[in-house]
């Protein structure tokens, strides 16, 4: 049974002068600092602390540069005990807030960055993304569309469609299966082998006729989608609907986004219109910090 989150260490007040110690203690932050200078919080679980300061306090450790932490990190930052925040990493994982990767490490959750995109002075990754996608979708008149990976599938968080365009099976804020759609295939042929090894030992829906259900195919797919960073899919999702997809990265190399262009099937060349869409998906990478010549990382962003 989850421990509540709002269940406080109880504290003695018998002695007078400790109980003002204590909330002296829990209004002044003494810091301390690191063997890199880094300032962080004492080590104490100063029972004073509210639950939502401990919260937040474990929130705020993630930055530019340390966008994944380990439990051992969050707890030197933080300074709290370790069952303490190992408590309260399972609760904001189990809310979404963080993910954990599968190596251990944590990172801000989708659901955490969703809230994010409402500050008004948030450039999220879709207000990044979208000039670049009108450009596309000017040349192209064809759905764009922005997707990013929760669980076991694609969530579409941004498209553009032109009103003669075909229509899709979802709209923005719908989800889309890994292993039969052009974003899918490009997340989960970024993602970890934990992820690839689940959506491949697991029950392959077949939309269509032409959806890839045989593992050893799919995992050669996914194998030229990691090496070549598009994917091409062809009637797969549904009857007469191609797609093309290309990953987007960050400043560290990891695939955050995949980014598609969807038209009916014949009605394009989808070989003409591929290095368009690799030039957008770049540009929104260079957005984002990434540069000719950093590696792309395996295992990307995964959302609990």
């Amino acid at each position: 049974m989850p421990v509540s989150l709002f269940r406080e260490p109880r504290c003695s007040l018998n002695d007078r002068s400790s109980f003002h110690l204590r909330a002296d203690a829990a209004l002044t932050v003494r810091w301390e600092h690191d063997r890199g200078g880094n300032r962080v919080m004492p080590r104490t679980s100063e029972p004073g602390r509210s639950v939502s300061s401990r919260l937040l306090e474990l929130l705020f450790c993630f930055e530019p540069g340390q966008t994944e932490l380990n439990l051992a990190e969050l707890v030197r930052k933080t300074g709290l005990p370790r069952p303490t925040v190992r408590r309260l990493v399972l609760e904001l994982t189990q809310a979404g807030a963080l993910d954990r990767r599968a190596d251990g490490r944590f990172s801000v959750g989708l659901k955490l960055w969703r809230l994010g995109t409402l500050a008004p002075l948030t450039e999220s990754l879709r207000a990044m993304a979208r000039p670049y996608m009108e450009d596309l979708y000017s040349a192209l008149h064809q759905h764009v569309q922005l997707a990013v990976l929760e669980g076991n599938e694609a969530v579409v968080i941004e498209r553009l469609s032109a009103p003669q365009a075909m229509e899709l099976m979802s709209q923005v804020g719908g989800r889309l299966p890994l292993h039969c759609s052009g974003v899918g295939k490009i997340l989960l042929s970024h993602s970890g082998p934990d992820l690839l090894e689940e959506v491949l030992d697991g029950c392959l829906q077949r939309f269509t006729s032409r959806t890839v259900t045989d593992p050893s195919t799919l995992r050669k797919e996914l194998a030229n989608c990691r090496r070549t960073g598009t994917a091409l899919v062809h009637g797969e999702l549904s009857d007469g609907a191609d797609s093309i997809a290309a990953r987007i990265i960050d400043n560290e190399g990891k695939v955050v986004a995949a980014l598609s262009v969807v038209f009916r099937s014949g009605s394009v060349d989808r070989q003409a219109i591929l290095p368009a869409v690799i030039t957008c998906a770049l540009a929104i990478s260079r957005m984002l910090g990434w540069r000719p010549g950093v590696k792309v990382r395996e295992g990307l962003f995964q959302p609990s």
